[in-house]
């Protein structure tokens, strides 16, 4: 039963992804600590697990989610290169705050950020373009910010990348194209730092690869690469203004949880 969740949330996680550039992990965190809690792991632990698990399953969405939006020429590879470079080292800081934040602590922390989410999307909520896009400082900066705060949270970055660029004056399928594959050195970054900084915790469960739960990983890389692609099209073909609201909905109802 723990298995098919996990398939289940791979192929949520792998449609949002692709729809809204968001990597999936807004709701692979959530649901994670959830299930951990019920199998009944460490709360001292399971929380960086969770965050470090979403963070690895990112690797596999990001594949097909970059391939499909480049093939749409969505993809402003010059952004990327240079906000690439400082999301590597934010997301190894990031790692590291995480790990110094104690589980509960950081449950409630990842609460108020669904909420900001919530409204964010139920409001539809978007920066003016009145900028145009920074210099290479400027991108680099960017990253290590966004990346920082990506591993924190375990998510791809997509709530912090796709409105940044679109306040840069970028299109909203290009910014969500470029979203896309900024979530994966996020996520290769962010995968590598919780593995090494988990590697020895004695309390880990068994099939742990440092805060990497492998069974979780396997489930959810398994669907979200194939769902992955039908997200890409639907977020060329259709408007989702509905999906974004009922999915803020949804993350309303998971930060009243994580808060209370």
């Amino acid at each position: 039963m723990e298995f098919l969740l996990y398939l289940l949330l791979g192929a949520c996680a792998g449609v949002l992804a692709g729809l809204f550039g968001v990597g999936g992990g807004i709701i692979i965190v959530p649901v994670l600590v959830f299930s951990f809690t019920l199998q009944g792991f460490d709360p001292l632990i399971l929380t960086h697990l969770a965050v470090g698990t979403s963070l690895a399953t990112i690797i596999f969405t990001s594949f097909n989610t970059i391939r499909g939006h480049h093939k749409r020429g969505a993809v402003q590879w010059s952004i990327f290169v240079w906000m690439a470079l400082g999301i590597l080292a934010g997301s190894g800081l990031g790692a590291l705050t995480a790990k110094a934040i104690a589980g509960p602590n950081l449950q409630k922390i990842i609460g108020v950020f669904a909420l900001v989410v919530a409204a964010q999307m139920a409001l539809n909520l978007k920066p003016k373009a009145s900028h145009t896009v920074p210099g290479k400082f400027g991108l680099g900066l960017a990253g290590a910010v966004i990346g920082w705060a990506s591993a924190i949270f375990g998510i791809g970055g997509g709530s912090l990348t796709v409105p940044f660029l679109t306040w840069r004056s970028v299109s909203m399928q290009q910014a969500v194209g470029t979203s896309s594959a900024c979530g994966l050195p996020i996520a290769l970054a962010s995968t590598l730092s919780f593995m090494i900084l988990g590697w020895h915790d004695p309390l880990l469960p068994a099939y742990s690869l440092g805060f990497i739960y492998l069974p979780a990983l396997l489930g959810i890389a398994l669907t979200s690469m194939f769902f992955a692609r039908f997200g890409v099209q639907l977020a060329h073909k259709l408007s989702p203004l509905l999906l974004k609201r009922l999915f803020a909905g949804l993350l309303f109802i998971v930060g009243m949880k994580f808060l209370l």
